[in-house]
């Protein structure tokens, strides 16, 4: 198992990517073997500056690096030696398992799509984000982000792959899966929603519970929450802010502390071949090391090959 990160990307590269790496090497018994490309030299000072063993690490250089606010599909044609150009390259090579970056988003998401490709029969993959619920829980939100309008087709395969997801990675036996509504009843909603709800409904591959409002998003009513990435991304930004207030209020409540995104690490596209991950561009070093975890967990557990199977 190797994992590729991309060193040069997030605000805070490569040193807390290297302290994320550090922390993931001390903290877990089953270790992946981590390819890290970015600057050699740089990589290698802060290596030895954070006394990380060389064990189970190789570097790769890459002597570009694509800027946050560039242009992602221009970026990555014409920065073909840029850390997150190479990591899709030996991605689709099959050299690397898995690739990791808290870079620039958008190249990573069209890195996914036109490298790695889309699992067979998925109509456009999806991101996700944990939410958190009252009872010590996680929920699973999405899409939230780049699939603003879907078709009903969509969010049909959004259910499944999320019903996976929840199973493999989140440790829940049977999922269960709400469309967001503005009304509990069948028939409520806009056009989407109405179309989208009888396809659920028959879906045998879920265990779809109907639909849930707003107020349903933090309990634990549902398990994976579907809708479209518009939706999604107003609930994420809202979720994020209450997590935002308690920091700058002080409140060190173990509720809302649940709400730092650096506790899950990174977000996966799901619906593509491979595993790929995109963090945070501010995150840190606890961000970092889960989202090594999260990629040695989905190659252990064969989320891609799981989803391709519910989806044949």
């Amino acid at each position: 198992m190797v994992i590729g990160i991309d060193m040069m990307g997030g605000d805070y590269a490569p040193l807390e990517a290297v302290k994320g790496i550090g922390l993931y090497l001390s903290g877990h018994t089953i270790q992946a073997s981590l390819l890290l490309i970015g600057d050699r030299p740089a990589i290698e000072a802060l290596l030895s500056e954070q006394a990380i063993p060389a064990d189970h690490i190789k570097i790769m250089h890459a002597e570009q690096v694509i800027g946050m606010h560039e242009h992602p599909t221009k970026a990555l044609k014409e920065k073909q030696k840029s850390s997150i150009a190479i990591g899709f390259h030996l991605l689709a090579s099959g050299k690397i398992d898995a690739f990791i970056s808290a870079g620039n988003t958008g190249a990573m998401l069209v890195g996914a799509l036109f490298s790695i490709k889309a699992i067979e029969g998925v109509i456009r993959p999806t991101i996700s984000t944990i939410i958190p619920r009252m009872n010590g829980a996680t929920g699973l939100l999405l899409d939230v982000g780049i699939n603003a309008d879907c078709k009903p087709e969509q969010l049909n395969q959004f259910a499944i792959m999320g019903s996976v997801y929840a199973q493999l990675i989140l440790g829940i036996e049977k999922p269960k899966v709400g469309l967001m509504n503005v009304g509990e009843e069948e028939g409520k909603g806009n056009i989407l929603a109405q179309a989208t709800y009888p396809l659920l409904k028959e879906n045998k591959h879920i265990h779809f519970i109907g639909n849930i409002e707003g107020r349903d998003v933090l309990t634990d009513k549902a398990d994976v929450m579907v809708c479209e990435g518009f939706t999604g991304n107003i609930i994420l930004k809202l979720a994020e802010s209450l997590y935002e207030i308690a920091q700058a209020q002080s409140l060190n409540n173990a509720y809302f502390n649940r709400f730092d995104f650096e506790i899950y690490g990174g977000t996966p596209v799901l619906g593509v071949a491979k595993p790929v991950i995109i963090g945070h561009g501010i995150s840190g070093a606890r961000a970092f090391m889960n989202m090594i975890h999260l990629a040695q967990q989905m190659i252990e557990k064969d989320l891609m090959g799981k989803m391709k199977e519910e989806l044949s």
